[in-house]
Order: structure tokens, then C-alpha cells, then sequence
């Protein structure tokens, strides 16, 4: 019987997404879901897979290790080298998230402007590694204003 989490993500599919494999996928889905925001757009359970979508069309793919597609050895903190980054409207709430559920943070919070042709963009942002050490920033912006 098919049900909400059957069909497509609601924003349209998105061009480029990316998959990240996971040690638990239970644990991973808690933390994009419950503390990211995001929700499932659809699962395959039979194959550990979930795609998640937020309301502002943003889109990710998590995927528990299998041996099928990993390239390398899974070591953690697991996505060395790439950063993921998620603007939200209200860092405040997200930040109240993390403290509920005593999830560290990897750097921040903190305010940065940086230049954007002929001005600046500023935006408050946080950094915190999801359940298998992918590197998330978290940022809402707050502007722009002429470069200095």
C-alpha cells in the first residue's frame, strides 16, 4: 500500500545530491531529521537507504555502509575533506537543538562577513559533525552590506 514516503521529493528532484554512507542509519536519520531538519521523502528499508528533503528543497541521500559503493576504508570521522553547508532562517532554535540533546559543537557559533564581488555577505554559522564525523555548517544570514 503506498503511503507519503513512497513518491518523490516534494520539491522536485534536486540536480546534484549527496549520498552519505553511514555506520547506523537509524542514528544518522535522528540527526539529519530531528536536529537538521530534515524530513523523509522516501526509504527503501530493505536496503538501509533514506532520502530527506527540507521544506527550502534542500536534499540529501543517507545510505548504511554495504560494501557496494564504498571506495575506500571507512574510517571515521567518515567525509575528511568536504563540508556540507545548510542556511536556515533561525540559528538560535538550532542552537537550542543542540544543547538539548548536549551535541557538541566543532567551531563556532560566530559572525563572518566575506567579500562577494563589491561587498560583503555576513552570516552567523556553526559547525557540528553529524553522528559518522561528516562536517555540516550551519548559517543564517544576516545581510550584506559594502565591503570594507
Amino acid at each position: 500500500m503506498a503511503n507519503e514516503l513512497d513518491g518523490p521529493p516534494k520539491s522536485g528532484w534536486a540536480s546534484f545530491v549527496a549520498e552519505l554512507h553511514v555506520g547506523d542509519l537509524d542514528m544518522s536519520l535522528s540527526f539529519w531529521r530531528d536536529v537538521l531538519g530534515f524530513g523523509v521523502a522516501y526509504q527503501r528499508g530493505s536496503e538501509r537507504f533514506v532520502y530527506l528533503e527540507r521544506e527550502d528543497g534542500s536534499q540529501i541521500m543517507l545510505c548504511q555502509q554495504n560494501g557496494r559503493f564504498e571506495t575506500g576504508n571507512m574510517d571515521r570521522p567518515l567525509g575528511r575533506g568536504v563540508m556540507f553547508q545548510l542556511y536556515i532562517d533561525d540559528l538560535e532554535s538550532f542552537l537550542a537543538r543542540l544543547e538539548e540533546r548536549q551535541l557538541p559543537i566543532y567551531l563556532g557559533p560566530r559572525e563572518v562577513w566575506r567579500a562577494v564581488g563589491l561587498s560583503e555577505a555576513g552570516q552567523r554559522e556553526v559547525f557540528v559533525q553529524d553522528p559518522d564525523g561528516y562536517l555540516v555548517m550551519v548559517a543564517q544570514s544576516i545581510g550584506t552590506r559594502a565591503a570594507t
